[in-house]
């Protein structure tokens, strides 16, 4: 029996045991009991899971995928759920315990896998996997760069991010139009932030929806102060300023508002 790849999930099957084998050394299995994998299909990565000291989960929405683990991967049977990863609340499995996470990230859900992450980031300290190259170099990219954005800012907040490895569209099946891109992600020894991590996530979210414009001019729906306005930092594109900026950012706009 073999899985068949469906369109709408937006599963493309790894077949290339080097490159799962890769993947699952990527995280550093120190700090926690449990990872758990995204969309294992056929369980090409589960297999190398397997092997490693650790107890590997795994969460998987296709009938037909979790069909095929069950009847090959006897020892992880109790440990497939078949739900939809951002929309089921995993304390149910791990309650507070810390856990990674890995996968082969469907590329359709790949940007909300790392918000549902971020979220959760008090109970994921490692995360590692593959995403469309393009969108796996954006989570990592610095200030500067043409497509640094909410995802590099949001997510450098908390995690440090390494682009690791660039994966060609042939090892897979069916084989996806474009390159993917493998990235681990590692919790932030201090990852609490120094300033309202709403306020955060909202003057990110904000700032990079005109891009290019200055942030004088972007962020006037917070009603600033003109005296606050006339600080050098909203002269800048948000693309200029560093994540440290934008807590600082954050925390002159808190000020602002008292």
């Amino acid at each position: 029996m073999t899985v068949k790849a469906k369109k709408h999930l937006g599963q493309h099957f790894l077949k290339d045991e080097n490159i799962a084998q890769k993947i699952a050394d990527t995280l550093s299995y120190e700090g926690y009991k449990n990872v758990l994998e995204i969309g294992p299909g056929m369980g090409v990565l589960t297999k190398y899971l397997l092997e490693k000291e650790i107890t590997t989960y795994v969460i998987e929405i296709d009938t037909e995928s979790v069909e095929y683990l069950q009847a090959n991967y006897l020892n992880l049977a109790s440990r497939i759920i078949e739900k939809d990863f951002l929309k089921y609340d995993l304390k149910e499995i791990f309650n507070k315990e810390p856990f990674a996470v890995i996968g082969n990230f469907p590329y359709n859900i790949s940007t909300q896998i790392i918000f549902k992450t971020l979220e959760m980031r008090d109970h994921i300290p490692e995360f590692s996997g593959m995403f469309q190259k393009e969108v796996a170099k954006r989570i990592c990219s610095k200030e500067g760069s043409k497509v640094y954005g909410i995802l590099s800012v949001l997510t450098q907040a908390f995690y440090n991010a390494d682009y690791l490895f660039t994966v060609p569209p042939t090892v897979f099946n069916p084989p996806p139009k474009v390159d993917s891109g493998v990235l681990r992600l590692s919790r932030k020894e201090d990852y609490n932030l120094p300033c309202d991590e709403k306020l955060f996530f909202k003057v990110v979210k904000t700032a990079f929806q005109q891009r290019r414009k200055t942030l004088r001019n972007s962020l006037k729906t917070f009603n600033l102060s003109d005296n606050l306005k006339a600080n050098v930092i909203f002269g800048k594109r948000p693309e200029q300023l560093t994540v440290s900026q934008f807590v600082e950012l954050t925390q002159l706009i808190e000020k602002d508002s008292k």
